[in-house]
């Protein structure tokens, strides 16, 4: 039984950026490999780029969205306390006089 092949991460980023360049079949064919590996390279690279940098401002990410809001909610806050201290204080400077 032979033995399977195993590529390097760096052989497989170079396969995909040259079927980028000159096709998939073509390069395939010049390496010596399946078409079908170069797509399931490509389609792992995808997959790791979008996993390795989560939250990466996609308009449905829930975690931005949950961030956003938390972010408007503790701004709001610090604008009633500002208003609520000068309230205290403009109290406090007319009972002094």
């Amino acid at each position: 039984m032979s033995q399977r092949k195993t590529y390097s991460k760096e052989f497989k980023e170079e396969a995909i950026r040259l079927a980028a360049q000159s096709g998939v079949t073509q390069v395939a064919q010049d390496l010596g490999i399946h078409p079908n590996m170069l797509y399931m390279w490509k389609r792992q690279s995808e997959q790791q780029k979008d996993t390795a940098f989560p939250g990466q401002g996609n308009a449905t990410d829930p975690e931005m969205s949950k961030l956003q809001k938390e972010n408007a909610r503790l701004k709001e806050e610090i604008e009633i306390l500002k208003k609520a201290a000068g309230i205290f204080l403009n109290r406090s400077g007319k009972d002094t006089q």
